[in-house]
Order: structure tokens, then sequence, then C-alpha cells
């Protein structure tokens, strides 16, 4: 059988808190991660630079707008040369087992495998804390929950990404979400990635379109002792790279305190 090759889609903008673990948590299970800057302002470009490695492809691509963010998305598809297609934000970290069952699919099933979708665990308030799941919105081939589509076959027929950001996805020719092709095409993998996407990313957060949007001050459910962390968190890395261990602060709890009980109300009230 012949090895599918492995690329990895990751553009960024003030991702300096996790995008060394993001990276660095899928480097060794791809063939090579096109990662593009959309106007950083605060140290995510040096932190991206420290990480030396064959394997990425760096671009300062320059800023864009939540209107002009797809094109860049769009260009990315087409620089990317390989079988699969592999999408790895800047606030997404794995273990090394997720990324490996996911890497294993694509040789052994991506054949017959038009897309991968899996598990997310979304962090709030700390590393320490997770979103119950009656807070996933996501919903794939029936499924609805926290899932996430991360891995594409490039032979789908015209992909393609549409949409502003917030709203962006990926299409095929017909302009139906690839979420929504032939569901026996689609494999669920019982892995999961981390996602700190309601945690600060950055002192410059204001700065990226969207971003205060999806922070969230909400007591979470704690993670149990014997959870396996993405072992990236206990990697030797640079000083200019945050701690992940760092818990929420007093004033996020007291606001967490507040907020918890009216947004798991709405959540089962208006699902």
């Amino acid at each position: 059988m012949k090895k599918k090759i492995i690329w990895g889609n990751c553009l960024v903008r003030n991702e300096e808190r996790w995008v060394w673990y993001a990276i660095k948590s899928v480097l060794d299970h791809l063939d090579k991660i096109l990662v593009w800057d959309t106007g950083s302002t605060d140290k995510t470009v040096q932190i991206i630079k420290s990480i030396k490695s064959p394997k990425i492809f760096f671009r300062q691509y320059g800023p864009v707008t939540p209107g002009t963010f797809v094109n860049a998305r769009q260009e990315m598809i087409e620089a990317t040369q390989a079988d699969w297609l592999f999408l790895i934000d800047g606030d997404e970290i794995w273990t090394k087992e997720g990324i490996s069952a996911v890497a294993k699919a694509i040789q052994e099933k991506g054949d017959k495998t038009e897309s991968i979708v899996v598990k997310t665990i979304n962090f709030v308030g700390d590393v320490y804390h997770y979103q119950e799941e009656a807070a996933g919105k996501y919903e794939i081939a029936g499924k609805k929950g926290h899932y996430n589509l991360r891995a594409m076959n490039l032979k789908i027929p015209g992909l393609h990404a549409a949409l502003p950001h917030g709203q962006q996805g990926y299409f095929d020719k017909d302009n139906r979400p690839i979420q929504e092709r032939d569901p026996k095409k689609i494999l669920f993998l019982p892995v999961h990635y981390f996602h700190a996407t309601h945690l600060p990313r950055s002192p410059k957060d204001s700065k990226v379109p969207l971003r205060l949007r999806k922070r969230k001050y909400e007591l979470g459910t704690s993670l149990p002792k014997n959870t396996k962390y993405p072992e990236v968190f206990n990697q030797a890395r640079p000083k200019m790279v945050p701690s992940p261990w760092l818990k929420m602060s007093r004033t996020e709890w007291v606001r967490g305190a507040v907020q918890t009980p009216l947004k798991k109300i709405r959540r089962r009230l208006w699902p």
C-alpha cells in the first residue's frame, strides 16, 4: 500500500499562549505543515520560528478581515500537495494517542474515507476544567456534540473553503458541506484533542476579529486526576512560551460562578 502524504494547514494570529504546544503535538505525524501568520502583534511569529523543523513551511501572509479570512484558507488548500489535509489551529493540542490514531486511520482507511471527525475537550477557566457536553453545537452525520472535522481527503471533488470567518467551512464542487456528504465515508474516531479556544490565547486577543466572543467565563467540570494530558505540556519549552498549567484567577472564578447557572439553563431550554 502506497504511503499517503499528510499535510497540515495552520492559520494563526496572536496565538502565543498555545501555538507552540499545538504545532509540536502533531509535527511528528505530518509530512509537512503550512503555518501562515495573518498579522500577529504578539510573540506568535517568534515562537513559531523557534520550532526548528524542516517540516514547517512558515509564511507571513499578512492581515485578513473576517471577509478575507477564507481567501487565506483557500490559498492554503491550493498550496497543499498531499493526499490528505489535516487541520490544526493554534489553540488545538493533541495527545500522541489521538494524533497517532488519525494518522493510522488515514493510512489504513484513507482510500475509502473522505473525512475524519473526532471529539473535542474544550477547556473552560483553565486546563483543569472542561465544558459540559450539552454545550456541544456541532452536528455531523446525525451526531451532535463536541465534534470537529479535522482531516479531509484531497480527492473530494472541488474541495474548497467558503463563507466569512465565524461561519467558514469546507465544501465540495456542489457547495455541499463536507460533513453533509455520504455519511458512510465519514470516519468517526474515538479519540479527542484539547481545545483552548475559550481560554485567553494572547495578551493581544482584542486585536483578533471575533476572538473575545469565544472567551468563556464558566465553571466547567473538573477533569479527572488520571486525565491523559498532551505530552507536549510536560516537554521543555522556550522561556517565551507560557506555562499551560496556570489556574483561573479569583476574578474569573467569581465571574464564572455567576454566569454558569444561567448558561446551563439556556442550553437546556434553548438547545
